[in-house]
C-alpha cells in the first residue's frame, strides 16, 4: 500500500510539470490576460521619493513583499517606463517560469535567493547597479517566512552603497491566495494605491549584532507602508 501511494504522488508530480512549448504558451497567455486585467484598475500613486516622472540621477534597489508581486511589472511599466534594471528571481523550476514572464515584460532577470544570495548574484546585481540600472528584489521571497528581509538585501546595499526604496501596493478589493505569504490578487476595477517610500540607507556593519540590527530596521521602514498584511 505504502509503494502505491508513492507511486500515485510520483505519477502525480510529473503531470503538474510545466515544461516546454506548452509552458511559453500558457506563459504568454498568462502576461496577456494580466495585460488585460490591468486595464480595469484605477491607481493612485504616494510618491514620497519623488523620482516618478523624474530624470534618473541614482540607481536603487526597490524592495517589496512578495505577496504584492504580481501586477509591479505593470507598475514599473506605467511610472517608470525610463528607468531599467534586474529583477532577483529563484534558481528553481518556478523561477524558470516567472523568468520567462519577467523578459516579456522587458526586464533582465539575475538568478539567486534573498536568503542565500551567491557570490556570482552579489556580482551581477552590483554590475547593473554600477551600469546605472535598478534592481528589484522581494526580500521575504521566494519562500518566506513572510513579511521578514532576507540577509541578502543587506549584503548587496553595503556592498554597492545603493539605496532601499521600499515599495508597496494596497487594494481596495483583493483576493488572497492561500499560499505562504497569502499572495495577493487585486479584483477587477480595484483601486490600487502604489506606495513608494523614502530611500533608506543600510549602514555598514562589523559585527553580526549591527548587521541584525540593520535588516530589523529594514524590515520595519518596510512594514510601515502596509496596512493590510
Amino acid at each position: 500500500m505504502g509503494r502505491k501511494n508513492r507511486l500515485n504522488k510520483n505519477f502525480a508530480k510529473k503531470k503538474l510539470k510545466i515544461e516546454g512549448r506548452f509552458a511559453r504558451w500558457l506563459i504568454a497567455f498568462g502576461v496577456r490576460l494580466l495585460q488585460l486585467w490591468e486595464r480595469t484598475l484605477r491607481y493612485e500613486i504616494d510618491d514620497c521619493a519623488g523620482i516618478v516622472g523624474r530624470p534618473v540621477t541614482e540607481n536603487y534597489i526597490a524592495a517589496l513583499w512578495h505577496n504584492r508581486l504580481l501586477i509591479f511589472p505593470l507598475i514599473l511599466r506605467r511610472f517608470f517606463p525610463i528607468r531599467h534594471g534586474a529583477a532577483l528571481i529563484s534558481a528553481s523550476r518556478d523561477g524558470d517560469l516567472l523568468t520567462d514572464a519577467v523578459h516579456r515584460f522587458g526586464f533582465d532577470v539575475v538568478r539567486g535567493s534573498t536568503s542565500r544570495l551567491g557570490t556570482s548574484a552579489i556580482l551581477q546585481l552590483s554590475d547593473v547597479l554600477a551600469s546605472g540600472g535598478d534592481v528589484v528584489i522581494t526580500p521575504d521571497g521566494p519562500r518566506g517566512p513572510a513579511y521578514e528581509v532576507g540577509r541578502g538585501i543587506i549584503f548587496l546595499a553595503q556592498k554597492t552603497g545603493a539605496a532601499v526604496v521600499p515599495v508597496n501596493m494596497e487594494y481596495s478589493s483583493c483576493w488572497r491566495i492561500k499560499s505562504w505569504d497569502r499572495f495577493i490578487v487585486p479584483r477587477p476595477f480595484a483601486k490600487v494605491r502604489v506606495i513608494i517610500g523614502l530611500p533608506h540607507h543600510v549602514r555598514l556593519t562589523s559585527t553580526p549584532e549591527e548587521f541584525e540590527a540593520e535588516r530589523l530596521r529594514l524590515q520595519r521602514t518596510m512594514m510601515a507602508l502596509v496596512e493590510m498584511r
